[in-house]
């Protein structure tokens, strides 16, 4: 599912990365830097969607989230550096349909973008939660979920990225390399061995079964362990 979005987001090199995924992905992108500019848009040409950052240098982004969700209807996933669960609560109180904290991976915004359009659209076609191990383990991208044995695991969005890189192939290796740029997208200047410690950390969260989910292939990389249910 395609629309029309508007980016928000007062950092130039972040807007522009943002708007050549999403444009990758088939939509077309409006952005601006301004907060005032944002208010203007919403009231003007209504796009689709909204990918806004609340910390803006002009206008609260709050106001621009109120705007956008209780005027105008607007879906809105929000981009932010605040960590603290009651900014997250806040943000939701003001109907914000997704949030991503900030650093995150282009690549899972897009993939949010189109988990908040498919909501709103009522996508009839919208797959459910990919299963694996025979039930073991569920992920949900729509939701941006993974529950291992029944427990919902509380993944950074690295982590999540990670897993669902892996799963997305079982049994395929990803080097270092691939995985730092399905996670991290290509503006990522990191060294490659960073994802060791991302994987060390999954591996903590998803318990005694961590070195099942995610092998190490000496020399390589890492793979997914779990065969997809049928």
């Amino acid at each position: 599912m395609t629309a029309s979005v508007l980016v928000v987001e007062d950092e130039r090199e972040i807007r522009e990365l943002l708007r050549r995924y999403l444009e990758r992905a088939g939509h077309a992108v409006t952005t601006t830097g301004s907060g005032a500019e944002a208010l203007r848009l919403v009231e003007r040409a209504v796009p689709g969607l909204i990918v806004l950052d609340l910390g803006l240098p002009d206008v609260d982004g709050e106001e621009v989230l109120r705007a956008a969700r209780e005027r105008r209807r607007i879906p809105v996933v929000v981009l932010t550096a605040r960590r603290a669960v009651e900014d997250r609560i806040r943000g939701r109180e003001h109907g914000a349909d997704d949030y991503v904290t900030k650093p995150f991976s282009p690549t899972e915004v897009v993939l949010r973008v189109q988990a908040v359009l498919s909501r709103a659209g009522g996508a009839a076609g919208e797959p459910g939660p990919a299963s694996y191990g025979q039930g073991r383990l569920r992920v949900d991208e729509a939701r941006h979920e993974a529950v291992l044995g029944g427990r919902l695991l509380d993944l950074t969005p690295t982590e999540y990225g990670l897993l669902t890189a892996l799963a997305s192939a079982p049994g395929r290796v990803f080097s270092r390399y691939e995985l730092v740029n399905r996670v991290r997208g290509y503006e990522f200047s990191g060294y490659e061995r960073t994802i060791d410690s991302h994987v060390k950390n999954l591996r903590r969260k998803l318990g005694p079964d961590g070195g099942e989910v995610v092998e190490t292939v000496l020399g390589v990389g890492y793979r997914f362990g779990l065969a997809r249910d049928r």
